[in-house]
């Protein structure tokens, strides 16, 4: 009998969706400055493209995002993908509503888990509020360090962990950043 080699199923990382954020921020961004900022090693960012282009979130062999792929995947399948993991109340780096632009946008909003604030758990955090696990573990101090790339990692999270309402309004936000590149420079 012949045994056939099957090759494993590749599958994105949480971590991915870091990555792709960031090269929406920075087009074709090389690797060294991309796992700097990521807050990673080069390798890691090296297999996070990799996988990304598998997926179809980056054109094929380049590091440019396929706009209306990762709007579709962030705004309708990243909830499932990496469901939001929640814990106790701690002081860390505020996420999801928490963040004033997304606070800014939900203002009429009367959801009731806006309530409480979200945090990355982060010793350098200065926010007190429920915990929520990050899509990457440097997250915390990739936010400290990027505004922009902190306002979309906790716009992903508001719609990862958000109320029907929230997924709605933050979505449009996040899909017009996405699409239309609107702000996503700034």
């Amino acid at each position: 009998m012949v045994r056939l080699s099957v090759p494993s199923q590749p599958t994105l990382r949480p971590f991915d969706v870091a990555v792709a954020l960031r090269l929406l921020l920075e087009p074709e961004e090389r690797y060294e400055p991309l796992a700097d900022a990521l807050a990673t090693s080069t390798s890691a960012v090296h297999r996070g493209v990799a996988r990304l282009q598998g997926a179809g979130l980056l054109r094929p062999a380049s590091r440019t995002v396929a706009r209306p792929a990762l709007r579709e995947f962030l705004l309708h399948g990243v909830r499932y993908a990496f469901p939001p993991v929640r814990g106790q109340e701690m002081t860390g780096v505020a996420t999801a509503w928490s963040v004033g632009p997304i606070a800014d946008l939900l203002a009429t909003e009367s959801a009731s888990d806006l309530a409480r604030a979200v945090v990355w758990p982060d010793e350098a955090g200065s926010v007190r509020g429920e915990m929520l696990v990050p899509l990457f573990p440097g997250a915390g101090r990739v936010a400290q360090r990027d505004a922009r790339l902190h306002l979309l990692l906790s716009a992903v999270d508001a719609v990862r962990a958000g109320s029907s309402t929230v997924r709605r309004v933050v979505g449009d936000y996040l899909a017009d950043r996405i699409l239309w590149g609107s702000d996503a420079n700034r």
